[in-house]
């Protein structure tokens, strides 16, 4: 059933899709009978779809008013019409949250709407969606909705169809209530569809039995009598105008040289440039490099756009410069440990001066080695005033490598006050370890 189902639809839009003739609806009038159901719109609005489904309780006929309804139908589109309807019943439902009514009512509805049809009116069963807006009047209440569905059309003869709709019509005004609209009716064009007018296309005069492509060279001389051609290619045609006539052109529709049997420069490794320009032409590359790829002048896998340190190998995880070892690191932390300050100011103490002399000479013994200096406080006083302090103490680090003959253009310090605390400030020994100086080493 499934495979017959596929291919119905399958064959459906084949049909839709050569379908010669594509006609727009005639002007139209239809008669509609429907019914109207407040009673399960509510439910569903109320419980949910899943629950009214769930008890059976979708679309009784005991829960409907039927009505009837005359349409207006007109194509603009062989896929697309546009209805205008007009409907009467009478139905019991509270508008707007009102008192409830005990009694049928009148009630009249019109709206206009769009149909968007899948196929065209050529075929048996149309599907389409349905879409607009309308008005309702209800004794002496006004309101307006949006309805939104989808809908069937059956043709019947040539330009008259049943048309078999079913809506959710949703309140825009607060006097309407929602609900669900279900209709069925014949609609028939108001008017006979013009006769096709016959269009007699008198047959092309026969070519000249001396030169049967027009191009001007007779057929005695033209390698290529069937096809217009050049004369400097004896009558044969060059689409590309690279001076190689088609039949010998193994790229017919792209300029290109002779010795590349008519096709352009060939690009082997698809990078933009063309193997005559191209220094590595089996691998893909950048002009900048006149088509090789980016190098990498140290061997250490890291290109030399990437590479920190491009003629000193080294893993990627340091921006491919070589990693500093971990004597130099640990000797680094354990100087930044012993730096100390006078009291509440950022004046080096004596007992500072080895530490700091240490890390002097790892700076020294390797004019590749940066270092960068964070001083930090505990949350004691002004935040302001901390913030000052850690930069001050943080520069009086780096003015002292300085005087030790540190380049100081491979030092920089920065202060970040209270904001980077590494224990609690609400114990003694917690701010003691958030006053301190960091320092770390790089080499890129």
């Amino acid at each position: 059933m499934k495979k017959f189902s596929f291919l119905f639809i399958s064959l459906l839009f084949t049909g839709a899709t050569f379908a010669q003739t594509r006609q727009v609806k005639l002007p139209s009038l239809g008669i509609h009978f429907f019914f109207d159901d407040f009673q399960t719109a509510a439910d569903i609005r109320n419980k949910g779809l899943s629950n009214v489904v769930r008890e059976n309780q979708y679309s009784k006929l005991k829960r409907m008013a039927p009505g009837l309804a005359v349409s207006y139908l007109q194509g603009f589109h062989p896929n697309f019409d546009v209805a205008a309807t007009l409907s009467a019943s009478f139905v019991r439902y509270t508008p707007g949250g009102g008192q409830p009514q005990y009694r049928d009512q009148f009630l009249l509805e019109g709206a206009v709407t769009g149909n968007l049809k899948l196929l065209t009116d050529e075929f048996f069963i149309n599907p389409y969606l349905t879409a607009g807006v309308g008005a309702s009047l209800y004794k002496s209440t006004f309101s307006a909705f949006i309805p939104v569905g989808v809908g069937l059309q059956f043709k019947l003869v040539p330009d008259v169809f049943l048309h078999i709709n079913s809506q959710y019509r949703m309140p825009i005004t607060e006097a309407g209530a929602y609900h669900l609209y279900y209709s069925a009716g014949i609609v028939a064009p108001l008017k006979d569809r013009p006769a096709p007018v016959s269009v007699v296309v008198a047959p092309p005069p026969p070519p000249p039995v001396l030169d049967r492509d027009k191009d001007g060279i007779p057929d005695v001389e033209d390698k290529c009598p069937d096809v217009p051609g050049v004369a400097a290619l004896q009558g044969c045609p060059d689409k590309d105008g690279d001076g190689i006539a088609d039949g010998d052109d193994a790229c017919p529709d792209v300029p290109g040289l002779a010795k590349y049997k008519g096709c352009p420069i060939p690009d082997s490794d698809g990078d933009g440039i063309n193997d005559e320009e191209d220094k590595c032409p089996n691998e893909k590359g950048y002009a900048r490099y006149q088509g090789c790829p980016i190098p990498d002048s140290d061997g250490d896998g890291v290109n030399d756009e990437e590479d920190k340190c491009p003629n000193r190998p080294g893993p990627a995880s340091n921006q491919g410069c070589p990693e500093i070892k971990k004597e130099v690191i640990e000797k680094v932390n354990i100087a930044a440990k012993n730096v100390f300050f006078a009291t509440g100011s950022y004046k080096l103490l004596p007992k500072s001066y080895k530490s700091l002399n240490e890390v002097a000479d790892i700076l020294k013994s390797d004019d590749l080695l940066k270092i960068q200096i964070d001083g930090h406080t505990d949350s004691q006083g002004d935040d302001a005033k901390n913030q000052i302090l850690s930069q001050n103490r943080a520069k009086a680090v780096r003015d002292y490598l300085v005087s030790k003959g540190v380049p100081e253009a491979r030092t920089n310090s920065t202060g970040y006050g209270e904001t980077k605390p590494v224990a609690d400030n609400k114990t003694a020994a917690g701010r003691a370890k958030n006053r301190r100086v960091e320092m770390t080493v790089t080499n890129y």
